[in-house]
């Protein structure tokens, strides 16, 4: 395969760019085959963040700025991107396959008339690397090449599943803030309202306790924080116990809400509905905690705990407590 160059596009959140950015990188220079790797960052002032992506390996950054661009809309970041990708004609983009990885990337591949290979988990080899991508809801894996060598390609890669590369604080490059021209907006937002939750972000998360159902109410969830807040983790759920209003749907992990890959995941009260199961599958590491010894959880979990949540996961949190205070 011959060199090609490779954009990736980095994704900001809350003034800083998140990991999976980092992690795109290394894709990209799979990807890329020693040709020129370009960091595109987009927002109202990004300049400054330039240096993180130097010190992961990127060769040149362009930061895209408008004030437009200071929260994401479909139609500004498009209409921003493929001016950058008029200018610099890449062969292959990697970015995120996170929730505006999601949203934009289609749309970027059709008016590239690109392929897209998305939700990529990991790649094997180096000249010409096949993209390996989970399908039904994680069940299976499949292997994906572009059918054309000479067409663009576009690949979206799931976060925490991709390594990012060593990270050098004395790499610098070029960097060249780009005027876009942003027209004909459908919806603007004029103010972004976070909920202040106080815990650990669940997108990016490296240990996440869940609960589903079995929780049983709002207040049952209260075992399951404490227990987060000892690991340093993030709280999620199912969208059975999101339905049933133990929680806001912010925390909903599955097919419908969040897909994660942490390096350790807590399931406590849930069945293991497929729904569920693709949105947490990939996790490194699943210990489950169900009073139904039959419950489907247990079939993929690595560490299985039959008994009753309430009397198990305070015991697992003292017991926690000690282990971390005596090291």
């Amino acid at each position: 395969m011959s060199a090609k160059k490779t954009i990736v596009l980095a994704e900001v959140k809350n003034g800083e760019l998140r990991n999976v950015s980092f992690e795109a990188i290394a894709a990209a220079k799979q990807l890329s085959n020693g040709g020129e790797l370009v960091g595109v960052v987009a927002g109202e002032s990004v300049q400054s963040l330039a240096g993180e992506l130097f010190a992961y390996g990127v060769d040149r950054v362009i930061a895209v700025e408008d004030a437009q661009l200071k929260h994401y809309t479909t139609d500004a970041y498009k209409q921003a991107y493929l001016q950058v990708f008029d200018k610099e004609k890449p062969e292959v983009v990697v970015l995120g396959h996170t929730s505006i990885g999601k949203d934009v990337s289609p749309r970027l591949a059709v008016k590239l008339d690109a392929a897209l290979i998305s939700d990529v988990i990991a790649l094997e080899g180096d000249e010409a690397p096949i993209m390996i991508r989970p399908i039904y809801s994680g069940k299976a894996f499949e292997k994906k090449q572009p059918a054309a060598e000479d067409g663009a390609l576009i690949v979206t890669i799931r976060p925490n599943n991709i390594v990012a590369g060593e990270k050098d604080e004395s790499a610098t490059g070029e960097v060249e803030v780009m005027s876009v021209d942003i027209t004909d907006l459908r919806a603007v937002v004029k103010e972004v309202v976070q909920k202040a939750t106080g815990g650990v972000d669940l997108s990016e998360a490296n240990v996440i306790v869940a609960g589903g159902r079995g929780v049983k109410s709002a207040d049952g969830f209260k075992p399951l924080q404490e227990l987060a807040d000892v690991l340093g983790a993030a709280v999620g759920a199912s969208r059975g116990a999101c339905d049933a209003e133990y929680c806001d749907y912010s925390l909903q992990i599955g097919q419908t809400g969040k897909v994660v890959t942490p390096d350790l995941y807590f399931a406590i009260g849930l069945s293991g509905a497929i729904q569920h199961l693709a949105g947490m599958s990939n996790s490194k590491v699943i210990v489950a905690i169900n009073k139904d010894p039959e419950a489907p959880i247990f079939e993929i979990a690595d560490y299985g705990i039959v008994g009753d949540l309430f009397d198990i996961v305070p015991l697992l949190t003292e017991e926690l407590k000690a282990v971390l205070v005596s090291n």
